[in-house]
């Protein structure tokens, strides 16, 4: 895993030393679930916020993260509300993630992240075009 690029760096600065941790950890679950689902990754910012999609277009979705101060008790993940991702997520996890509106994910800063359904949920996010063809 390549270090964070400056930009990413510079946002995470921001962000209370509990949702940096958080975010180092959803970031190694991410870049895991990349490389097991074959996924060239692509880090980056959406939104001035860190994002990771695969570099390929048609073989996946973005997914999004952020802490923001409305919720400074948790570290926010975001699906493509265009998608059936959302829905397959509470489907699956409606007792492992606190979910609001259409996209978003609340991870709790003070509890360890659900690793095995993160990427899970990473995995599909990443090759959702490509789990439809």
């Amino acid at each position: 895993m390549q270090p964070l690029a400056p930009n990413l760096t510079a946002i995470l600065q921001r962000w209370p030393t509990a949702a940096q941790n958080h975010f180092n950890d959803l970031r190694t679950i991410v870049h895991s679930a990349a490389k097991d689902a074959d996924v060239d990754l692509l880090e980056t910012t959406k939104w001035n916020e860190p994002a990771w999609l695969p570099s390929k277009p048609r073989i996946g979705s973005t997914l999004r993260s952020c802490w923001h101060p409305k919720h400074a008790d948790a570290l926010g993940l975001f699906l493509n509300c265009n998608s059936t991702l959302p829905e397959t997520m509470r489907t699956l996890y409606p007792d492992t993630f606190t979910f609001e509106g259409k996209r978003s994910i609340w991870l709790p800063l003070d509890a360890p992240l659900p690793e095995d359904p993160l990427h899970h949920c990473a995995t599909l996010t990443l090759t959702y075009h490509r789990s439809k063809a």
